[in-house]
C-alpha cells in the first residue's frame, strides 16, 4: 500500500529553504539558517517554468464546477496575490541596492527574478482560465484590483511604499531597510502570502479544482518560503550587530499588525466574526497559522524568548 505524500510544510524541497517557520527546531530557536550565498545555490536548483503548466482543467473547473457565488468569494485571494507580486516586484529594487553585503544584494536579485516569474504565472492563469474579461496584463491588473480591501493599500502603497522610496533617496540608511525587510519578508510574505497560499492550495486539493494553479501555487509557496528565509537570516544578522535593529524589527511589526490583521480578512466579512470561513477555515484559525509562524521565526531571529 502506498505511502500517502507528505504535507507541504514536510517536503524536503520547503524544508531545505531552512524558513524556521516550518521547522520544530526554531520552537527552541535552534534552526540552522542557509547563508545568502547557499540561498542563491537553492534558488538555481529549484527552477520552473510557468509556460510548463496546463490550464485545461482549470478552465473547465472556473466555467462548469466553480457556482458563481464561490468564484466571486475566490477572487478577494487571488487578486490579493496577483497585485501583491506585481507591487513588490517593483519595490524590491531599492532594497537590493540597500543591502551591505554583495551575497545579500545577489540573492535579492533573485527575488525580484522570481516576483516577475509569479506574476507571469497569475497572468497566464487569468488569461487562458478566462477569469476577466480584460485582454491585457494591465488591463487585468486593473480589474482584479477591484476585489482588495483598503488595508491592502494601506500596507502596499503606503506602509512598505513609504520606506522603500526613503531607501531609493537614501540607501545607506539600514535602519529603514530593517523596517522594510520586516515588512515585507516578515509580514508580507511570511505571514499573509505563506498564509492564504497553505489555505487556498489546501482548499483546491480537498475539492478537487484547479490542477494547474495548484502546482504553479505550490512552486510560488516554494519560493516565498526561500525569500522569508533570507528575511530571517537578515534581520538575525542585522539584530546581532545593533541592538538598534531588533527595537526597529519589533516596532515596525507593532505598527502593521493591525493593519495586516484586516488584510487576512476579505472586505465582505464582518471585522467581528473571527468565526467566518473562508476556504475552508475560520478567520481565527488563519491568524494562529500567520502568528506560529511569525514566533518561529522571531526565535531564531533571537527576538523572542525561548519556551
Amino acid at each position: 500500500m502506498s505511502q500517502p505524500p507528505p504535507s507541504r510544510t514536510d517536503r524536503v524541497d520547503f524544508r531545505a529553504t531552512s524558513d524556521p517557520a516550518l521547522l520544530e527546531t526554531s520552537d527552541r530557536g535552534e534552526t540552522k539558517l542557509l547563508t545568502y550565498r547557499q540561498l542563491y545555490e537553492l534558488w538555481e536548483r529549484q527552477q520552473w517554468a510557468t509556460q510548463e503548466l496546463d490550464f485545461t482543467q482549470d478552465r473547465i473547473d472556473w466555467h462548469e464546477r466553480i457556482p458563481p457565488d464561490e468564484r466571486f468569494a475566490r477572487m478577494y485571494g487571488l487578486s490579493s496575490f496577483f497585485i501583491g507580486e506585481q507591487r513588490v516586484a517593483t519595490e524590491l529594487g531599492p532594497m537590493m541596492r540597500a543591502c551591505p553585503e554583495e551575497d545579500m544584494r545577489i540573492f535579492l536579485c533573485t527575488q525580484i527574478a522570481d516576483e516577475a516569474r509569479h506574476v507571469a504565472f497569475f497572468d497566464r492563469f487569468y488569461s487562458e482560465v478566462g477569469v476577466l474579461e480584460a485582454d491585457s496584463l494591465e488591463g487585468r491588473l486593473e480589474e482584479t484590483s477591484a476585489h482588495l480591501n483598503p488595508q491592502f493599500s494601506v500596507l502596499f502603497d503606503e506602509l512598505l511604499r513609504q520606506r522603500v522610496d526613503r531607501l531609493a533617496a537614501e540607501p545607506e540608511d539600514l535602519e529603514t531597510l530593517v523596517e522594510a525587510i520586516t515588512l515585507y519578508h516578515m509580514v508580507i510574505e511570511g505571514m499573509l502570502a505563506l498564509t492564504g497560499q497553505h489555505f487556498i492550495i489546501d482548499y483546491n486539493e480537498r475539492m478537487g479544482t484547479l490542477p494547474g494553479f495548484v502546482e504553479g501555487f505550490t512552486n510560488v509557496a516554494r519560493d516565498e518560503h526561500r525569500h522569508v528565509a533570507f528575511g530571517s537570516r537578515f534581520l538575525r544578522d542585522m539584530a546581532a550587530t545593533d541592538p538598534r535593529y531588533g527595537e526597529a524589527i519589533q516596532r515596525t511589526l507593532v505598527e502593521v499588525a493591525p493593519v495586516a490583521d484586516d488584510v487576512l480578512r476579505p472586505p465582505w466579512i464582518d471585522p467581528a466574526d473571527d468565526d467566518a470561513v473562508i476556504f475552508g477555515t475560520s478567520v481565527a484559525a488563519s491568524r494562529e497559522f500567520a502568528m506560529q509562524a511569525l514566533q518561529r521565526r522571531l526565535k531564531v531571529i533571537g527576538l523572542a524568548a525561548v519556551a
